[in-house]
């Protein structure tokens, strides 16, 4: 074998290779991406050396922890542990150090707070002794962050380090929720994949993440090992303010393989002296187009590895005029209103028209071509007509819904800015709540609204956003109320969460062929018919937004809706926009899950592309794939919001392998939980829930069949354990989970719309959000480390340690945090001390607390703003437009509160739901072949 020396590219100096095994150890120990190189640029490829066989070897980008967020994981004397070069590099082989259930560590602060002889709850606020907050629970003994780190970087793939996969034993091993924080299985591509040495050459996982990381050779191989294959992709995802943009290429020049259609990304090979280039995925030899060196913007030769296309996993292009079917569309927003009794009484129309009113200078308009209509209906239509110079709209009344027209062909969609010059747009929006106020009409001709908004925007398409607060019940799509308790917990209450109507299918193709996407808000108290609705968002790529039983009256509800609301409107939005994902050679893309519509056997249309929506797409292996590496490449092709055509391409490159183990040290736990939320929901309305629940669990059981069989000593035969990769680990609490969720449970006591609204979220949610939505977060409070809700020293909120997922670590004195993405719940002991309770809700004692949906107050102690801030993190840290509920749940208090607090502890047995240790012991009995769950 070459030592390292001899297997250096041309060009490569040894300095070169220091640094870079020194990135490589701080990468795998402590997950960190930032490589310092040695003074002076890379050394580029020469004419007669390929730039593939000069790049350096390419290792998969690892998520980057600042040292605050590390810190609030690990504690101060761990985080010194992680310091890059305090220590030599983690051995292969080492074991992880997994605690021992029973063995717990001291509660540190009590400890720091006992040595210094101050009472264990001190707030100086207050300069007196407090209660004592923090006898809690003893925390656990986590494992050992080295160790975990170094379990991702013994992964062998592509000959880079020898290999070892590592075994837990899921019923000694309980659910480590911080482990779902770690980055996935790394990709560990084959030495010269890239022609640049850029860490960034492969996309972040938070754009696309695969449910395996090393790609089977074999169709037979995949199957063995009962591992699904599929992409989990986020395309637009909202990008924070410490984070590095997508890069963007102005100048239209955009290579592109001439057979394959496959754009030019870091994994292509330049050959012929730097002329051509070859496909990474069908090896066919294209051109380098003559602009491609060339700066446009300082008009001189550029630097051809500066490209960002070279460098970059995702990156956007400017696409030049033969992109364009027609001219780039505005951005046109069309808004539907409920005025009927019911939405003018619960303060809906006021609410929504005051949001829209306050948000017009977020909505997307810097070229002025933004236009914006509102129609308002009840049991007929109200258009609004506003000529240009007046100020006084006029109201146009169609009141024959079976045949819907247009009462003007002018005037009705009107330009947002010329709108606004002389305040006409804000003088409707301020008296339409007061046209409707004393509306007596009952019912809701939804169905002719969505026609006749949809007649206004053919020609141009669009977003139409529809708020409704009563079922359909008027013309086209009217709908009745189907729910009925007797059939919920059957067989037949799939039918319930399928579409009522054909109309609202056939009407959302109408709207994917004319680039018009549909956004559902809905808030009745009684039943909407959430399944049929919600048709309109998943086939058109909209969203669905639920408000059950909303009455503006409580500040809570009119927050939530407002902040949403807003939120959307704001939304920079891609339009016209169509998705492919091509693949290697040998892959095909099977299968299509999330809000579109498919074309043709690959072609997703989406008229608008949301922000923070996840899809996910299953893979075939076809044929026996040859080549060390494959690359999966999504593209989509849009009209921004600020009437510019553009290309987002996301390219991942993923090592191909003939080792089952290998297989199974790559799997991505989180990408396949969202693959299976996904399936189980469309399983359940092809045929029934239960029907999903089995094909959920019995998946599971296949996985762990195959890893026994094949990874461990025990074989076919019964065994006392139950073997699992460390990388799968929380995959059976996370199935759980799912198995838990209001979206697929198993119950007779779920409303239809509540179930049809989950599986909405279900397959809709990004990864980041569909995760903690089916394993929520718990966090202990009253006894939270003292860094915890203060901000740490990289300037973010440190958070508290989270908590496994169950009723064991409540206290009767604790103050606890669970959540969901969706709601926040606050668990306060029924003997929570009388100064807690001040502390927290400026109240004398637990018994005059109130339960229920509430604002915390921010009092002037260090512990409600602590507690307020961490509050306020939860709302803000995960992107989406997401604004959960706040409730009180007192250990004592209303029953329905408490078991909806209760069901999100998913390791807790619950009704006919078992406990997460009974699950495991259904799962080791079913691997053995025992019967199960």
């Amino acid at each position: 074998m070459a030592t390292p020396e001899q297997q250096l590219p041309p060009g490569w100096t040894a300095e070169w290779q220091q640094a870079h095994e020194r990135y490589l150890f701080i990468e795998t120990a402590t997950g960190h991406t930032q490589w310092e190189p040695p003074a002076g640029p890379a050394p580029p490829p020469s004419e007669s050396t390929p730039a593939a066989a000069a790049a350096p070897a390419h290792h998969g980008k690892r998520r980057q922890y600042a040292a605050g967020q590390t810190q609030a994981y690990y504690g101060a004397e761990e985080t010194s542990m992680l310091q890059p070069m305090s220590q030599p590099p983690p051995q292969p082989g080492m074991e992880p150090q997994l605690f021992t259930p029973g063995l717990a560590a001291p509660n540190q602060f009590a400890m720091q707070q006992q040595a210094s002889g101050q009472p264990p709850y001190f707030d100086p606020s207050h300069g007196q002794q407090q209660p004592d907050y923090l006898n809690g629970p003893q925390q656990p003994v986590y494992p050992n962050p080295n160790a975990l780190a170094d379990q991702f970087g013994q992964m062998g793939l592509g000959g880079q380090k020898p290999f070892s996969l590592q075994t837990a034993n899921l019923l000694t091993s309980p659910p480590d929720p911080r482990e779902l924080s770690l980055p996935p299985p790394e990709i560990r591509l084959p030495p010269n994949a890239t022609v640049t040495p850029s860490q960034f050459a492969n996309a972040d996982s938070s754009y696309q993440r695969s449910t395996l990381n090393a790609f089977p050779n074999t169709s037979s191989l995949l199957s063995k090992s009962k591992i699904p294959l599929a992409l989990v992709i986020t395309p637009y995802r909202t990008v924070s303010e410490n984070e590095q943009p997508v890069p963007l290429v102005t100048d239209t020049v955009i290579a592109r393989c001439r057979r394959c259609r496959t754009y030019i990304n870091p994994f292509v090979q330049f050959i012929d002296g730097g002329n051509r280039w070859r496909c990474c995925m069908c090896n066919l030899s294209n051109e380098v187009p003559q602009m491609f060196d060339w700066d446009q913007t300082r008009n001189q030769p550029g630097d051809r590895w500066s490209r960002p296309e070279l460098s970059h996993g995702v990156v956007e292009f400017v696409a030049p005029t033969e992109y364009m079917v027609r001219p780039p569309q505005p951005a046109v927003y069309v808004f539907l209103i409920d005025v009927s009794h019911t939405a003018v009484q619960s303060g809906m129309v006021a609410t929504a028209t005051r949001t829209i009113l306050e948000n017009l200078d977020r909505i997307p308009d810097e070229d002025e071509r933004t236009k914006i209509a509102v129609i308002c209906f009840d049991v007929s239509l109200y258009f609004f007509s506003l000529p240009p110079g007046q100020t006084d709209p006029t109201m146009l009344v169609v009141s024959d819904v079976e045949d819907v027209f247009l009462p003007k062909p002018t005037d009705l969609l009107l330009n947002l800015a010329e709108a606004r010059k002389d305040g006409g747009l804000e003088n409707l929006l301020t008296r339409i709540n007061d046209m409707f106020k004393d509306n007596s009409i009952i019912g809701s001709a939804m169905g002719p609204a969505l026609q006749a908004g949809f007649k206004l925007m053919v020609p141009i398409g669009g977003k139409i956003i529809a708020l409704s607060s009563s079922l359909p019940s008027i013309g086209v799509g009217a709908l009745k109320n189907r729910e009925d308790p007797k059939i919920l917990g059957t067989a037949k209450e799939s039918g319930l969460l399928q579409a009522a109507s054909p109309f609202y299918k056939t009407f959302a193709i109408e709207c994917s062929r004319a680039q018009v996407s549909v956004d559902m808000f809905l808030f009745s108290s009684a039943y909407q018919d959430v399944a049929s609705l919600s048709c309109l968002p998943h086939y058109t790529s909209g969203q669905t937004y639920y408000y059950p039983a909303f009455n503006a009256a409580r500040a809570e509800d009119a927050l939530k809706f407002a902040h949403e609301f807003g939120e959307v409107l704001a939304m920079p939005i891609m339009l016209e926009a169509i998705m492919r994902v091509r693949a290697s050679r040998g892959l095909r893309m099977s299968s299509f899950h999330g809000n579109f519509f498919v074309r043709s056997t690959d072609l997703l249309a989406m008229p608008t592309v949301a922000t923070n929506q996840g899809y996910a797409i299953e893979v075939q292996i076809e044929e026996t794939i040859n080549a060390p590496f494959v690359v999966l490449q999504t593209a989509i092709l849009h009209t921004t919001c600020y009437g510019e055509r553009r290309i987002r391409v996301v390219t991942t490159a993923y090592p191909v392998t003939s080792s089952l183990s290998e297989v199974f040290a790559s799997a991505d736990q989180v990408a396949l939980a969202v693959l299976l939320a996904n399936k189980a929901v469309e399983r359940s309305l092809s045929h029934k829930l239960e029907d999903a629940r089995d094909a959920v669990f019995n998946k599971l059981v296949e996985i762990l069949q195959t890893y026994k069989s094949s990874m461990t000593a025990a074989g076919a035969g019964a065994s006392a354990q139950l073997a699992v990769g460390e990388n799968l680990k929380m995959l059976p609490v996370l199935i759980l989970g799912l198995l838990k969720n209001v979206g697929i449970r198993q119950s007779a006591q779920i409303p239809p719309d509540i179930r049809a609204y989950s599986q909405a979220l279900l397959t809709s949610l990004p990864a980041q959000l569909l995760i903690p939505y089916i394993y929520p977060t718990f966090y202990s409070l009253h006894n939270m480390p003292p860094e915890s809700g203060t901000v740490g020293p990289d300037g973010t909120l440190v958070m508290p340690p989270p908590l496994p997922l169950t009723s064991e670590r409540l206290e009767r004195h604790g103050l606890f945090l669970i959540e969901d993405g969706q709601t926040i719940f606050l668990w306060v002991g029924r003997d929570a001390v009388p100064q807690l309770v001040m502390d927290v809700f400026n109240l004398p004692s637990y018994d005059v607390l109130r339960g229920g949906k509430t604002t915390l107050p921010l009092l002037e102690n260090s512990f409600s703003q602590r507690v307020n801030a961490i509050i306020q993190k939860t709302r803000e840290m995960r992107r989406g437009v997401f604004y959960p509920h706040l409730y009180v749940v007192k250990e004592d208090g209303e029953p329905p509160l408490r078991l909806w607090a209760l069901s999100a502890l998913v390791q807790d047995r619950a009704d006919v739901l078992p406990s997460y240790q009974q699950f495991v012991s259904s799962l080791k009995e079913k691997v053995n072949g025992n019967g199960g769950y």
